[in-house]
């Protein structure tokens, strides 16, 4: 073997078997049973651990996260949930938190050390903020380069068309590098759901970008938003590069309504993003997958002005959806898992990602006999590898 190869012995895959992978130039060269791997310069015993694909945080908010920060208190809505109002206090609770790039990092290397090496985040672009977040955040995306893969949405936390200047704004912060545009509730927030989609749906044709459209409302309303997105997406040849995240009124349809949307949201190669909140329905996730349609997973807000919780693990995060949707067989809680992983990683367009041959080495080493096992026990700790290299290890980034 050649020197700058590294060979990982004694790692249990997926199907209960030993084995030993050759890693060169960041990528699996080969899988062999294990003791059949041979030496090299640099060898790595995974010990019998389970060896799993690194994770995918499909939807999270790196801009507003308090996590490491000191202890904000939730303040609820006045009368009852109201995005308007919630985006008001968490203007007001990031005036007094610590700088954005500080807390983002944290958010990051919380993550990391969880196992997670591809992150998807939106970023606040509106009349309220500019361009200033989505700055920060490009800044600090680019030192943590090399030990995590970060996609940025372009997110309108306070509409398009009630913010006067954030078409323009968004159209702007592609050309910065943020690499998606986004969308809240055409319907709800805006109240005009051509209106809304048109700049939506403008800018990713004129720039080359996905889409990813943050959508909350509840029943036929959120469903006629879903069909439209369907529709604007098979319009432009679009499939497969547009996400819907929540679509929290795909949890309240009779199962009928939901197969027919499924069908339709399956043709049109929208994927769905779900983190299942606890105060919320949300999409029926095994219907969907029947369907064809392909469900990913996010933390969503980690300790926020949006709620308290999130502790960046998205193994724990499977469980969580597999624990509200009555996922209880072995393949129910691989499907969980697959949400954090493999589908993650469809909707994100991730080149490479797998513990096959020729993807690249980005994995985590978990305390597990199996897949089920992992998604149940969420265990720790983790040993975390970007194209083999430790990255991190007992709960910490090393770098």
């Amino acid at each position: 073997m050649h020197s700058t190869e590294t060979l990982f012995t004694n790692a249990k895959l997926a199907d209960g078997t030993l084995n030993d992978l050759v890693v060169s130039a960041g990528r699996i060269a080969a899988i062999k049973p294990a003791g059949s791997g041979g030496n090299a310069a640099t060898m790595i015993d995974i010990a019998g651990a389970l060896l799993a694909p690194s994770f995918v945080e499909g939807h999270t908010h790196l801009d507003t996260s308090f996590y490491g920060d000191k202890w904000i208190p939730h303040k609820p809505c006045t009368k009852g949930f109201d995005v308007h109002e919630r985006v008001a206090l968490q203007t007001e609770n990031m005036a007094a938190a610590a700088p954005m790039d500080e807390r983002a990092r944290n958010q990051l290397n919380l993550c990391i050390s969880n196992g997670s090496l591809q992150m998807r985040s939106h970023v606040m672009v509106d009349g309220s903020v500019g361009l200033t977040s989505l700055e920060t955040i490009l800044k600090v995306r680019e030192e943590y380069k090399d030990i995590i893969d970060i996609q940025l949405v372009a997110f309108p936390q306070s509409g398009i068309l009630k913010s006067p200047g954030t078409a323009d704004l968004m159209d702007e912060a592609i050309a910065m590098g943020a690499d998606l545009v986004g969308g809240l509730d055409p319907l709800s927030f805006d109240r005009d759901i051509k209106g809304h989609l048109d700049v939506v749906f403008g800018i990713a044709e004129r720039r080359g970008v996905d889409v990813d459209i943050h959508l909350h409302d509840a029943g036929t309303l959120g469903a006629m938003t879903i069909e439209e997105i369907c529709a604007r997406t098979t319009a432009l040849g679009m499939q497969g590069h547009v996400a819907v995240s929540h679509a929290y009124g795909l949890g309240d349809l009779t199962p009928d309504a939901a197969k027919k949307i499924a069908a339709l949201i399956a043709k049109s190669g929208v994927s769905i993003m779900t983190n299942a909140p606890g105060n919320h329905n949300f999409p029926p996730v095994a219907l969907l997958r029947t369907a064809g349609v392909t469900v990913f997973s996010g933390s969503d807000n980690i300790r926020d002005s949006w709620w308290p919780f999130g502790d960046g693990d998205m193994l724990r995060r499977a469980e969580i959806i597999a624990y509200r949707s009555g996922f209880y067989t072995d393949a129910d809680l691989s499907a969980a898992f697959d949400l954090v992983t493999s589908a993650g990683a469809k909707a994100l367009r991730l080149e490479g990602h797998g513990i096959v041959v020729g993807a690249k080495a980005d994995f985590v080493t978990l305390a597990a006999e199996h897949l089920p096992e992992a998604v149940v026990a969420f265990p720790k700790p983790r040993r975390v590898f970007k194209e083999g290299r430790l990255v991190a290890e007992n709960g910490a980034v090393v770098r």
